[in-house]
């Protein structure tokens, strides 16, 4: 299993406050029985005019941020409705963590159950932060020392337990799970032995299962 200390990379500031998920991913693209293709949505309405060309000024399409794979947001990020298709987008375009005051709650859970690293950082700090990344936007996330690092500023973070272990060892919700198999067989035979009523077994001649209630 390959894990995952260290996130470095060219840090983007996109500092909308409440910036929702229709913004981070707008109803057309979510179309799709897939997962494929949701990068050629993210952001799309500020990334491209109406007549689909990339917006010059948008700082994703500036140059200097062409291959950035930190976001640091404004306060808020992530709000509004609860589609997962947000997150995945944002980890096609190559996004690994973003860093901003506050989240949407249920982004918040959408993103770090997917790996993709959520940082809460104070607004004060992210401003300190911004005047570093002015000249020198390197940064570097630690996820064993759990600390921030631009040029001359070393910033640190708190994050779940949980969530830091499935990040630094690539676990999604199930891959977390089945690492918990053993303790969830010892618990379905404990509550069985106890509940046989609840046990389902299989019904007789066409193979299917029924409760023995």
């Amino acid at each position: 299993m390959h894990e995952q200390i260290n996130i470095s990379g060219i840090a983007a500031p996109l500092l909308i406050d409440n910036l929702d998920t229709d913004q981070i991913m707008p109803k057309q693209f979510l179309r799709t029985i897939t997962k494929e293709g949701l990068d050629q949505g993210v952001l799309f309405d500020l990334r491209f005019d109406p007549d689909g060309r990339p917006r010059p000024g948008f700082v994703l399409n500036r140059a200097e941020y062409k291959n950035a794979n930190i976001l640091i947001g404004g306060a808020n990020f992530g709000c509004g409705s609860s589609r997962e298709h947000a997150v995945w987008g944002l980890q096609q375009l190559g996004i690994e963590a973003v860093i901003a005051p506050s989240y949407g709650e249920i982004f918040f859970s959408n993103a770090l159950n997917n790996r993709l690293l959520l940082i809460v950082l104070e607004s004060d700090k992210i401003g300190m932060l911004l005047q570093d990344l002015a000249g020198d936007k390197h940064l570097s996330i630690d996820l064993e020392k759990m600390e921030l690092r631009s040029v001359s500023q070393v910033f640190s973070f708190s994050l779940g337990a949980r969530h830091r272990k499935m990040i630094v060892e690539g676990l999604d919700m199930v891959g977390a799970t089945l690492q918990l198999l053993p303790q969830i067989e010892a618990f379905e035979e404990k509550h069985f032995a106890a509940c046989a009523w609840a046990k389902v077994l299989p019904a007789v001649g066409d193979g299917k299962d029924v409760c023995s209630l």
